[in-house]
C-alpha cells in the first residue's frame, strides 16, 4: 500500500535539508535514525554513503537499489573587495535559474549565514546589460545578509573562507492537483519512494525475492557516487528521475525506464522483465534514451562492477533547474520496484 501524504511529507523533509554534494553528513543522519527506527540494520562507508540491508527468501543472492541524497549546489570560490562571493558550482546547475535566489552560506566552523544569489548587474535602473548579461556562474555572485562592504569584513566578521559551501532554497510547493514543485526532486523524490518501500518490508507488506541493499549515495552529482559496490551485489537498479522533453516519451505522471544514458546501454535482461512487470501492473510508464545523463549504475560500471544494471525513476521536468513532478509519478515508480523485488 503506497500511502502517498506519508511519502510527500517525508519528501519535504527531506528536501528541506541542506545536502549540496561534498556536505551530506546531516542528511545521511537524519536518513539513517528513520531507517533504523524501523529495525533495519545500516552501515556507512569510508565515503559516506549509507546501505540498508534487508534480508529476502533467497539469501544466496544480493541485489541493490540506489537512490542519491547529494544535490546539486554551490561553493565559495573567493572573496570580492566588496564583500560579495565569487561562486564555482558542486554539479551541474542551469546557472540562469539561480539569478534572484536566496541562500545559505555555511562555514567550516557550523556558522550558517544567509544570502541571495543574483547576477553582477541587478538592477534595471542602474546597468545598461541587466536585462542582457549572461548569467553564467562567472556572472553570478552572493550578497550576504551581513553589514559587509569588504573582503576584509567577510573573512573577519563572518569567518566565511573560500570553499565553504553555498546551498541554495529548494522553494517545495504541492499542490491541490498532486504536482510536486521544488529544486532537487533529482534525486530526493526517489529516496523518498525507496524508504517508503523500506518501511513496506518491515510492515510485512512486500516480500523481497531476494536479499537487499538499499544505497543512498553522496557524490552521484558528481559522477562517482555508486563507483563502488559491496562484492556481493550481483544486480543494481539505480533509481533516478525521469526526463522529460524533446525526443522523449516520459511525462510527469509516468515512471522512466531507462535504455540507455551517455554510458552506453544497461542490461538487455533486466529492461526487458522491467518492460513487462509495467506491462503486468498496468502502470504508466516509457522506456527512453538519454544521450546526456548518467547515474549510479553507470557509475558502478565505471568502477568496475561486475554487475547487471539499469535505470528507473519517476518522470521529473526541467531538470537541474526549478524542478517538478506529480504524486502519480512516485506512485507508478514505487510499483514498480515492489514487483521487481518481489521477482
Amino acid at each position: 500500500m503506497f500511502n502517498q501524504e506519508e511519502t510527500v511529507e517525508f519528501l519535504k523533509e527531506l528536501l528541506s535539508i541542506n545536502s549540496p554534494t561534498g556536505y551530506t553528513k546531516e542528511v545521511i543522519d537524519f536518513l539513517r535514525k528513520e531507517i533504523e527506527a524501523v529495525g533495519v540494520e545500516t552501515t556507512t562507508t569510508p565515503k559516506g554513503n549509507l546501505i540498508a540491508y534487508i534480508e529476502g527468501e533467497d539469501t544466496s543472492v544480493t541485489r541493490a537499489l540506489s537512490g542519491h541524497v547529494d544535490t546539486l549546489g554551490l561553493m565559495v570560490r573567493s572573496i570580492n573587495n566588496d564583500g560579495t562571493l565569487n561562486l564555482t558550482k558542486l554539479g551541474g546547475p542551469l546557472t540562469p535559474t539561480l539569478d534572484g535566489e536566496y541562500c545559505d552560506i555555511i562555514t567550516r566552523n557550523g556558522d550558517v549565514y544567509t544570502g541571495t544569489i543574483l547576477s553582477k548587474s541587478p538592477s534595471i535602473h542602474v546597468f545598461k546589460d541587466a536585462s542582457k548579461k549572461e548569467r553564467d556562474i562567472d556572472n553570478l555572485v552572493v550578497k550576504i545578509d551581513e553589514h559587509v562592504s569588504s573582503k576584509e569584513d567577510v573573512d573577519r566578521k563572518l569567518n566565511i573562507q573560500n570553499g565553504d559551501i553555498v546551498a541554495y532554497d529548494p522553494k517545495t510547493v504541492v499542490t491541490k492537483s498532486g504536482f510536486i514543485k521544488s529544486r532537487f526532486l533529482d534525486d530526493k523524490a526517489s529516496v523518498a519512494v525507496l524508504v517508503h518501500l523500506i518501511k513496506a518490508i518491515k510492515a510485512g507488506n512486500v516480500t523481497p525475492k531476494t536479499n537487499l541493499q538499499f544505497i543512498f549515495t553522496v557524490y552521484e552529482e558528481v559522477g562517482h557516487g555508486a563507483a563502488y559496490l559491496p562484492e556481493e551485489v550481483t544486480e543494481l537498479l539505480a533509481v533516478d528521475m525521469g526526463c522529460i522533453g524533446e525526443d522523449l516519451d516520459c511525462t510527469e505522471f509516468d515512471v522512466s525506464i531507462c535504455a540507455k544514458d551517455s554510458s552506453g546501454p544497461y542490461d538487455y535482461d533486466m529492461i526487458s522483465n522491467l518492460v513487462e512487470y509495467a506491462k503486468d501492473e498496468d502502470l504508466d510508464y516509457a522506456v527512453d534514451i538519454y544521450p546526456m545523463y548518467g547515474s549510479d549504475a553507470s557509475a558502478a560500471l565505471s568502477g568496475g562492477s561486475n554487475i547487471k544494471a539499469a535505470l528507473i525513476g519517476p518522470g521529473v521536468a526541467n531538470s537541474h533547474g526549478m524542478e517538478r513532478t506529480h504524486i502519480d509519478a512516485l506512485l507508478n515508480t514505487y510499483k514498480l520496484l515492489v514487483k521487481y523485488i518481489e521477482n
